[in-house]
């Protein structure tokens, strides 16, 4: 589905925007201050979006023919609520685009496209010192969970303990 706003196009996101999608990722990881962690490449990125068992979707926002923004997210589970939910793994817009609607409509779109599907939530992360973001989220109606933190086991310590 293609959505005009403003005078930018949202859209679902094609095989040709993996590379633009890609570029967004290494600006996310700079402004997050984790481009040592980067591993990605459009090569690496393809098949999860498009390949045979796609496990990620995205959404993009285009202006004048430019990928400037992007909402990459799958889908997860609740046991409690008994359906599935919609996850927002990143969402990014570039800085000099900020305050023009783009990551909002974004985030509206992927609250459509949770609705539209039946799911039972729509959740994301934010870092704790994000708080420019914190406020537009909040203001946008979510709820930061405070009692909650993110468990990670990845790298060597996965293959360890998947051993």
């Amino acid at each position: 589905m293609n959505d005009r706003t403003q005078d930018f196009l949202l859209r679902a996101a094609e095989p040709r925007d993996v590379n633009a999608i890609v570029g967004l990722i290494g600006e996310l990881a700079e402004f997050e201050k984790l481009s040592h962690l980067l591993q990605v490449t459009p090569e690496t990125l393809h098949p999860h979006l498009f390949g045979e068992r796609p496990v990620v979707e995205a959404q993009v926002a285009q202006l004048d023919g430019e990928v400037v923004g992007f909402a990459l997210f799958f889908t997860n589970f609740s046991t409690f609520l008994s359906k599935p939910g919609l996850y927002l793994e990143d969402l990014y817009v570039r800085p000099a685009l900020r305050g023009r609607g783009i990551g909002e409509a974004l985030l509206s779109r992927l609250a459509a496209i949770a609705v539209e599907r039946g799911y039972g939530r729509f959740e994301w992360s934010v870092l704790d010192w994000n708080s420019n973001a914190i406020r537009f989220y909040e203001k946008m109606g979510a709820t930061v969970l405070p009692d909650w933190r993110i468990c990670r086991i990845t790298g060597d310590a996965l293959q360890r303990f998947g051993a």
